[in-house]
């Protein structure tokens, strides 16, 4: 790349790349942090969407073959990605892992369908503990049972939390919360989205245009048994996933 200053002659700044206002040479080195901390955070809001996403889809496929009702509505769908894709919102101010920054990094095609294939059918396995849950636990085995919207609002929470608590578990190579903390930003979207989720069930007017009822009360103890699975789940497979790929991010 060519650098010239605004004070050289008009030669040398027609031939440069980048033409430097001030005389110091620390704004290049403050352009390429920039750039690779931009990049960094790009790179972690497409591998958590289309992660999500994918083990989602999944997760659809493999209950349409199972359930002899729909998982969940269209409509609750649509709101539980709605909700996902605000919490991620705060994504641009996040902090990027000091690593992540030291070396230059540039868009791998395969390393994101391989990301997408490995940690895409990973939330899947939740989703599979939800449904057996409703179909053993609760007796909910039947398309025309009362208790449906019971199984549709288990999987809403179910999906939405690990979705969103899933933006710290992918956000950096490290164990989060412990040896990297997410910004303050981020922290305060996510927790906010997860309050809503928890929340909507319980507001009369709202769950009832999305056809939603109040979960049962010992499920929300098997949530959080949930949750803390996903977390340890995903986190050993990112120690596995380092060690055969050299890389996270």
């Amino acid at each position: 790349v060519g650098i010239s200053v605004d004070s050289a002659v008009n030669v040398a700044k027609d031939c440069a790349d980048v033409i430097m206002t001030e005389k110091d040479l620390s704004i290049i080195v403050s352009g390429v942090r920039t750039g690779r901390i931009t990049h960094g955070n790009t790179m972690k809001y497409i591998k958590m969407v289309a992660s999500s996403n994918f083990g989602n889809v999944f997760s659809v496929v493999i209950a349409s073959a199972w359930l002899p009702y729909q998982p969940m509505t269209s409509l609750q769908i649509l709101m539980q990605n709605l909700l996902y894709d605000v919490s991620q919102v705060a994504l641009p101010w996040d902090h990027v892992d000091e690593e992540f920054v030291q070396i230059p990094r540039r868009w791998d095609t395969w390393d994101l369908l391989r990301f997408i294939v490995v940690l895409g059918p990973t939330s899947s396995t939740i989703d599979m503990c939800t449904f057996a849950l409703d179909w053993f636990y609760y007796g909910i085995r039947t398309a025309g049972s009362p208790l449906v919207p019971r199984a549709h609002t288990h999987w809403f929470l179910e999906g939405l939390l690990t979705q969103t608590l899933i933006v710290h578990l992918l956000r950096t190579a490290k164990v989060p919360f412990f040896q990297s903390l997410a910004s303050l930003v981020l922290i305060a979207s996510t927790s906010i989205i997860m309050a809503i989720g928890l929340i909507i069930p319980y507001i009369k007017p709202v769950a009832h245009a999305l056809r939603m009822v109040h979960p049962a009360d010992s499920f929300l103890g098997f949530l959080i048994v949930e949750l803390l699975l996903y977390c340890l789940q995903v986190q050993l497979i990112k120690v596995v996933y380092k060690k055969i790929f050299g890389m996270w991010l």
